[in-house]
């Protein structure tokens, strides 16, 4: 099956099984930053953006993405931009331990800011509820979004 995908701006065809998840997708065409942590939706480390929403790829088919816009971490960021603040404020905050679910949790991150731009540290803990970290309590992530969310707020930058 051939299959057109739209990835961080830019296109990608290729040739699928038809039962091929957007993860494995994903991940045979290098956007490695996708991980594969559970393959059940419950650990956060394959989101993607689609759409603008937070989803999670390895419960999805690739061809269900077909038309649609997919962001992964490598874009979340604009073309004149080293960072999205959410990135840089992970990086300042020291949210990044061993890395594996922080793409996953910043582009979930990233659909919460949308939705509520002014989110609480409770709304953030439950927004983050599907996102599983081994490594810490949270609570560095936690306050790096809230730092996210008050640069964003000012207007800064388009998030």
């Amino acid at each position: 099956m051939r299959i057109t995908l739209r990835i961080n701006d830019n296109e990608l065809r290729a040739e699928i099984a038809p039962g091929a998840t957007l993860l494995e997708t994903l991940r045979a065409n290098g956007y490695t930053s996708v991980k594969d942590g559970c393959a059940n939706g419950d650990c956060g480390t394959c989101a993607v953006l689609l759409d603008g929403r937070a989803a999670a790829s390895c419960l999805l088919f690739a061809a269900q993405a077909e038309g649609k816009e997919i962001t992964t971490i490598e874009g979340l960021a604009g073309a004149d931009e080293a960072y999205h603040p959410l990135q840089q404020t992970m990086l300042d905050a020291g949210g990044v331990q061993c890395g594996y679910c922080i793409p996953g949790m910043i582009l979930t991150a990233s659909d919460l800011l949308a939705l509520n731009p002014s989110p609480t540290r409770a709304d953030i803990a439950e927004y983050l509820v599907g996102n599983l970290c081994r490594c810490t309590g949270y609570v560095k992530q936690i306050d790096a979004i809230e730092m996210a969310a008050a640069i964003l707020s000012e207007g800064a930058i388009d998030g």
